[in-house]
């Protein structure tokens, strides 16, 4: 089975959801999808085995086949590709590796070579597998490396992907073909507000999904209210709780803190078994 974590705002919990539901389950494989900032290796500190570089494939122009007819610009949805003259201008963070422009090139004068814009690291965490990404600084996109942490996947596993706050194209990538999307939210109308972001998204997408409520007590009943207007399930709520931050300031998981949160989290890995069951 495969469950991502998501929420439609940053510091809701995602992390703090998905690291102690890894924690308290057996046979897990663990991808953290927040390549940009990427922080659950805080918590399960994991050993890193192997890193992997990911490339995407980018067009290099021969200048003197190129007679600037302008039709790999034309083709280019993303702007990547200039000419100015008799001058090709091509701008790779633009570039989304597509090979359109090499297809369309009537003098052939385009290319492609592979350029690196982050790695994969791949560990344990004592029984958990850990599929850690990284996006380069000054990188804008961030799917290609979640794709390729997402090819590692395997069969027979339970897995977990720690979703990037929002609802753009990096959480639609770690989202997609998953069995189920555990959105986490905070009561707040912060909160609020992004959470029906994101439960728009998913409807969207077509995955089954339910709502965790993170430092349940510190607001208002207004996220109660939406899920039930909306029959959103609710699978837990996590209460406020001074020493559960305190331990996540210091790196350490609240299941550590409070073992008997171990079978809060089973509980919500069986439920959202059923409900999985339920829509197949």
């Amino acid at each position: 089975m495969k469950i991502a974590v998501a929420s439609g705002k940053g510091g809701t919990g995602k992390t703090t959801v998905s690291t102690n539901l890894a924690l308290s389950l057996d046979n897990v494989q663990y991808l953290d999808c927040d390549v940009e900032e990427p922080n659950s290796a805080i918590f399960l500190k994991p050993v890193i085995e192997e890193k992997l570089p990911v490339e995407i494939p980018v067009p290099v122009i021969d200048e003197e086949k190129c007679d600037y007819c302008r039709k790999c610009v034309k083709m280019c949805a993303f702007n990547a590709l200039v000419v100015l003259g008799e001058k090709a201008l091509f701008f790779p963070e633009l570039c989304h590796g597509c090979g359109g422009c090499t297809w369309i090139c009537p003098q052939k004068a385009i290319t492609e070579q592979d350029r690196i814009i982050g790695t994969v690291e791949k560990g344990h965490a004592g029984k958990i597998e850990f599929i850690q990404g990284l996006l380069n600084v000054g990188e804008p996109m961030a799917p290609p490396i979640i794709k390729k942490q997402r090819s590692y996947i395997k069969d027979g596993k339970t897995v977990i992907l720690d979703s990037p706050p929002g609802t753009s194209c990096p959480v639609i990538e770690t989202i997609r073909e998953t069995d189920f999307c555990a959105l986490v939210t905070e009561p707040t109308p912060f909160g609020l507000n992004d959470l029906v972001l994101a439960v728009e998204t998913v409807r969207e997408i077509g995955v089954p999904f339910g709502v965790i409520i993170n430092q349940h007590g510190i607001g208002d009943d207004a996220v109660d209210r939406y899920c039930n207007t909306e029959g959103i399930e609710i699978l837990m709520r996590i209460p406020w709780d001074r020493r559960i931050a305190e331990a996540y300031s210091k790196g350490e998981p609240a299941v550590e803190l409070f073992p008997e949160m171990k079978k809060d989290f089973q509980q919500v890995f069986s439920r959202i078994q059923d409900i999985v069951r339920q829509a197949a």
